[in-house]
């Protein structure tokens, strides 16, 4: 369970009217993280452990942020985030993640994100990480998503990526750069509800519904 805490440094003139929704399918780090955030004078509009339950209820709730944990019983954090980005084009999102390495910084890249924190950072590094995303920063540095990008293209002679047809590459590059579900519609003419196969299909290949 998350450790509450504080810190002085963060500027809660800031955070307090920042509107949180949690997603993460463990009961024990929902409270943990709802207390940690209280605490630090965020506002949580509410929590939930499947993406379902989420997609209701995020539109009725308008939080601003939305901290989601990388895997829930019906869907991997990666397309949960892209469905919400896409229906909330104002909401920002932030991964948990229980690894800090390639495929999580990946993970963050290919769900739009603003990038990841990790479970097990002590209470005042993961408010901290979670108030520079609130206040429009991004985790990820300049550069990142090329760097993604090539990681994964190297990554083909050992799993998946060779077996991706022209179609899903195309898919996976646009992923990268940070388009929506709806946003690749728009740029490929294929329907959403087509992408968002595409995209389970993509991820799947990858490898990104094995970890979370």
């Amino acid at each position: 369970m998350l450790t509450v805490a504080t810190d002085p440094a963060i500027d809660n003139t800031v955070v307090g009217g920042t509107r949180v929704y949690i997603l993460d399918s463990h009961a024990l780090v929902r409270t943990g993280l709802r207390e940690l955030l209280e605490e630090a004078h965020f506002t949580v509009v509410g929590e939930s452990g499947s993406a379902s339950e989420a997609s209701r209820r995020i539109p009725e709730l308008c939080p601003d942020l939305v901290v989601i944990g990388a895997h829930l019983p019906d869907g991997t954090g990666i397309e949960v985030c892209r469905e919400i980005l896409a229906d909330n084009p104002g909401v920002r999102c932030l991964l948990l993640s229980s690894y800090d390495d390639d495929h999580a910084l990946s993970s963050a890249v290919l769900a739009g994100a603003a990038g990841y924190v990790l479970r097990q950072l002590p209470g005042t590094a993961l408010v901290e990480g979670i108030r520079r995303v609130a206040t429009g920063e991004s985790l990820l540095e300049p550069g990142t998503e090329r760097k993604v990008m090539e990681s994964l293209y190297k990554a083909q002679a050992n799993r998946g990526l060779s077996g991706l047809s022209s179609q899903e590459l195309r898919v996976l590059a646009l992923m990268a750069e940070g388009l929506t579900n709806s946003q690749i519609s728009e740029e490929t003419r294929f329907a959403r509800t087509a992408v968002t196969i595409q995209v389970a299909g993509i991820l799947a290949k990858l490898g990104f519904e094995l970890r979370g």
